[in-house]
């Protein structure tokens, strides 16, 4: 990761929790691979970032003590509003960085963005994500807590949706997911994992199991048993 983009993403970070926020939001995506590293001292676990989507979940229901015009907040440090998808929900995009929010879809759902006024932006909704919400830890980054989605639930989350993206992501997603599995295995957590996976649908856990099956993971697949 470049250095560049590294002290970005950290001055993002200092930003919102200056203002009341980082505390009301999660951090998911693959940024959260180097978040872990703290939650993981004790194993070999190493992280390589190689993704500029610095993706926040905002959990239901939305509930902010203060109010932040966002792009007011961050506009010094060069980011620009950019509208993205057909619908266009809103994204502050950097050369180096973009950061996006995405709200859990419940019920039917719906293709149009989700209204975040405590922000000044709006949402993407997606399915699944209330999965990530439902457990999570905290981790330092440097002298910020973050939020975070507990790491089996971050990895189980990723064979989910991998058999749903593009090829390539959907690989990344499946590697992802190993790495942070095979951590928490080596970790002592492997009732961890299970006490995760068995609160997932019947649906998501084959998914899951196919996954891991297509690439040979024997070793977690038993965990899941």
């Amino acid at each position: 990761m470049e250095k560049k983009q590294y002290e970005l993403c950290r001055e993002v970070l200092r930003r919102l929790d200056q203002c009341g926020l980082l505390n009301n939001l999660i951090m998911i995506g693959s940024w959260c691979l180097l978040f872990y590293k703290d939650y993981f001292q004790q194993s070999s676990y190493r992280a390589a970032i190689r993704t500029r989507d610095l993706d926040f979940l905002i959990p239901l229901p939305q509930r902010f003590a203060v109010k932040v015009d966002l792009h007011d907040l961050l506009r010094d440090l060069g980011f620009v509003i950019n509208f993205k998808g057909q619908d266009g929900w809103i994204t502050l995009q950097h050369p180096d960085l973009i950061i996006e929010f995405l709200i859990p879809e419940r019920g039917r759902g719906t293709h149009k963005p989700v209204l975040v006024p405590d922000l000044g932006v709006n949402a993407q909704s997606l399915r699944f994500l209330d999965f990530l919400a439902t457990d999570t830890i905290r981790v330092r980054f440097h002298d910020l807590i973050l939020r975070v989605p507990h790491p089996a639930n971050f990895a189980l989350h990723k064979l989910i949706i991998a058999s749903r993206r593009q090829s390539d992501k959907g690989e990344r997603d499946r590697s992802q997911a190993v790495q942070v599995l095979q951590a928490l295995i080596q970790s002592g957590e492997k009732a961890t994992i299970r006490a995760r996976f068995s609160k997932a649908p019947a649906k998501w856990q084959t998914c899951i199991r196919k996954n891991l099956a297509e690439m040979k993971e024997d070793n977690i697949l038993a965990v899941l048993v």
